[in-house]
């Protein structure tokens, strides 16, 4: 850190994420939760523990490991209550030359055979001195696919890079980055079906929250002896922080609060593992099962006040060091939650049964009961935290125009899938000034139609239209299975590694939704596992789980087939005017459209006589071009054929440093671009040449290039138009860090306010 010695590194660490300030009472887990903890960097969260039992009126004090520590009582037996902080993740190794951050693994040897695939293309904090900067890992773009003949593997830490929005390493570096820099998902919790919770690292979560919880009644706990908790550190580096605290205070007992993992698979090569919502799990890590006690103790508990549980044949703590091993206690048991997809982004758990954890925790220590139900839930961490209790987003964005971002944030953030597009159809109608909106109206394909300006008799100019496609990709419920888990397609092309293994979010009609954890191929959590070839997961069906056992459970929720599913996403402001949100493409091409009737103006017939306008936010283009493919079929038919048209999409760029930048070179943050030359259609070299010369003119950046994908403008040149593509720079297309510039979609709104005028 910039010349800092270590001691003052670790300090200026811990000091610098800054633990979110509690007002007392019960902890904020939805604070908490979003406090990064990257094994070796959980000073601010041990911070951020110790004085939330401060304010529950304990003592807590902290080693030189970080480990937060309390002790109640006096006199044998001495039982050690502990549950780790810390959580798998990556530290900035390097800054490249072009300003993009390099990683290693924390721990360095993979937690699981996908852990590093499932960050590809994902967005991510960077945990500064000064707070969190937003950026995503590098992917691989869908639409440059076909021509990567040995393309890079999305499957090593190798190929992971962190892409903050810097052209340079000092311009990263003027933004707060740096080496040794945790690197952690931008993910919080999210609730699924009823009562369950997924997130990245919910299974390194739930082990402290329950015991955080439990400490509340520490200090009028009735169990005789010495009692100690300990929150540990760097469990996933060799179990660091519990050897530490087994050095100095050998316990005759001992409960490790966290995930159970069995001691060895079945014989189909599987472990059993119960799922989310079948109560608490005890694990055995004595042979003969049940030698040292503990764990059957913890069951009678269990039984007696009716907490439904199990016993599991488990492995102990993980401690490796390269000195002495510290010996484990002779009494002790493992206690935890059964999650599904452990160590991954979509890990999911019941917090019924964290609640059923925590109250056999506090009969295990004679506590005094807390009020705990679905009603008066402490564990719902995906609630928003309470004011001040978050740490500091660097927001270092510079937005040309107001207005355009405005339309930007509503565009993108709103949801519609395929065949789904109602949630970005209003969405539009929100950002449509007043006198459009009254004009506008839907087809039969559902597109959203827009005509402004009329003929005039004796002026003759080209029929313009405008089209940029509304919907996004997904997927699709196809079936419910009797377990209750969905069976879903994908709505449109992607790489399926990018959303796998992910919380998602099942959107019914009513405009609810219901979060789930899309499932992964068979065979993902054993040793030598291989991800399918990329493109053919394309016509596969995935799992996704919603937190119930059968298929009424499901139905119970609102959810029939039908109802699609997309990833979560949230706006997040990069460097200088660069931005990240999944589903850019087409909204940004929305957005132009939306800013150019805004800029048109009411009068713009008066002020332009016989100039014709057709404004058309599409349909089901990613299923190849649908719903602008009826609109051109209709008006064709009706002799209404348009003249022009300028279709409105991303132009998907190569700047990434996964692609070879071979074509689609033109960057991000440099203008427009003249999508001449894809997969689905060539400009005219003349109307080319044209475009370009009308933005220079009016002093509009302007690029132009060649890039892979389709256009809508696709469907409309077999019925006479003279159609140009038009676009926009974006990295990591159809992933759920797609990345472009607010400069260029301002230049793109202007450019298409010159051709209605004077094209």
């Amino acid at each position: 850190m910039r010349g800092l010695a270590p001691w003052a590194a670790a300090a200026a660490i811990a000091g610098a994420a800054a633990a979110p300030a509690f007002a007392g009472g019960a902890p904020d887990f939805a604070a908490l939760s979003r406090i990064a903890a990257v094994s070796g960097y959980e000073q601010p969260l041990s911070a951020a523990i110790a004085q939330q039992l401060r304010e529950q009126g304990l003592n807590p004090r902290t080693d030189n490991m970080y480990d937060v520590l309390v002790t109640v009582g006096h006199g044998e037996p001495h039982r050690l209550i502990a549950a780790a902080i810390d959580q798998p993740g990556y530290v900035v190794s390097g800054i490249a030359a072009r300003g993009y951050l390099r990683v290693q693994r924390l721990p360095q040897r993979e937690p699981n055979p996908v852990f590093d695939t499932l960050q590809f293309a994902q967005p991510v904090h960077v945990v500064t001195p000064n707070g969190l900067l937003n950026g995503g890992f590098a992917g691989l773009s869908i639409h440059l696919a076909p021509d990567h003949l040995n393309p890079p593997s999305m499957t090593t830490v190798g190929n992971l890079y962190v892409d903050i929005g810097a052209t340079s390493a000092a311009e990263a570096r003027a933004a707060g980055a740096d080496n040794l820099e945790p690197v952690e998902l931008a993910q919080p919790p999210i609730t699924v079906g009823a009562d369950d919770e997924a997130g990245a690292s919910a299974g390194d979560r739930f082990g402290w929250e329950a015991l955080l919880e439990a400490a509340q009644g520490l200090a009028h706990a009735h169990a005789h002896g010495t009692t100690t908790i300990a929150f540990v550190t760097q469990q996933w580096l060799g179990g660091r922080g519990l050897q530490r605290v087994l050095t100095e205070m050998p316990a005759g007992e001992m409960v490790f609060v966290g995930r159970v993992f069995p001691q060895a698979p079945g014989n189909d090569g599987k472990t059993a593992s119960p799922r989310p919502g079948e109560g608490v799990v005890i694990g055995t890590t004595s042979t003969p099962p049940g030698a040292d006690g503990l764990p059957d103790e913890l069951m009678t508990v269990a039984r007696t006040h009716h907490i439904a549980a199990q016993t599991v044949a488990a492995r102990p703590p993980f401690i490796f060091g390269f000195g002495p091993k510290t010996p484990l206690p002779q009494r002790l048991a493992v206690v935890g939650v059964p999650t599904l997809y452990p160590v991954t982004p979509a890990e999911t758990f019941s917090r019924s049964d964290l609640r059923k954890l925590t109250r056999v925790l506090e009969d295990y220590l004679r506590e005094p009961v807390t009020r705990m139900s679905a009603a008066h839930d402490p564990f719902d961490a995906a609630r928003v935290p309470g004011p001040g209790m978050t740490q500091t987003v660097l927001d270092q964005a510079r937005a040309p125009d107001k207005d355009v971002l405005k339309t930007l944030e509503t565009m993108t953030t709103a949801y519609g899938a395929s065949e789904h597009e109602q949630g970005a159809r209003a969405a539009i109608l929100e950002r449509l000034p007043a006198w459009a909106r009254r004009r506008a109206h839907v087809d039969p394909a559902g597109n959203l139609v827009l005509h402004i300006g009329h003929a005039v008799p004796g002026v003759h100019t080209p029929t313009i239209l405008f089209d940029a496609h509304m919907d996004e990709i997904g997927y699709q419920v196809t079936d419910i299975k009797p377990d209750g888990d969905l069976v879903v397609r994908e709505l449109g092309g992607f790489y399926g590694r990018y959303y796998l293994g992910h919380a998602m979010l099942v959107h019914l009609p009513d405009g609810r939704s219901i979060g789930a954890a899309l499932g992964l191929p068979a065979g993902w959590d054993r040793p030598g596992f291989k991800w399918p070839r990329a493109m053919s997961t394309l016509n596969e069906s995935a799992d996704a789980y919603v937190g119930t056992d059968s298929r009424a459970a499901t139905e119970a929720l609102g959810i029939h087939v039908g109802d699609f599913l997309t990833m979560p996403k949230t706006y997040r402001p990069l460097l200088g005017s660069h931005f990240e949100i999944r589903s850019i493409d087409d909204r940004a091409g929305d957005t132009a459209l939306i800013e150019a009737v805004r800029a048109l103006g009411p009068d713009f017939a008066r002020q332009h006589p016989g100039r014709q306008l057709t404004f058309l936010w599409a349909t089901r283009e990613e299923l190849g071009l649908e719903g602008a493919a009826a609109y051109a079929a209709r008006v064709a038919k009706l002799g209404r054929e348009p003249d022009v048209v300028f279709a409105v999409d991303m132009f998907v760029s190569s700047q990434s440093p996964l692609e070879t930048g071979r074509y689609g070179d033109q960057p991000l943050g440099e203008g427009f671009v003249v999508r001449a030359v894809d997969v689905s259609h060539v400009d005219s070299p003349a109307d080319v040449a044209r475009v370009v010369a009308l933005a220079r003119a009016h002093q509009i950046p302007v690029q132009y290039g060649v890039t892979g994908g389709g256009n809508d403008s696709a469907v409309y040149t077999r019925y006479g138009a003279n159609a140009i593509a038009l676009g926009w720079p974006t990295k990591y297309s159809h992933s759920p860090a797609e990345q472009s510039d607010t400069k260029d979609v301002y230049g793109l709104s202007r450019i298409c306010t010159v051709l209605a005028k004077d094209w």
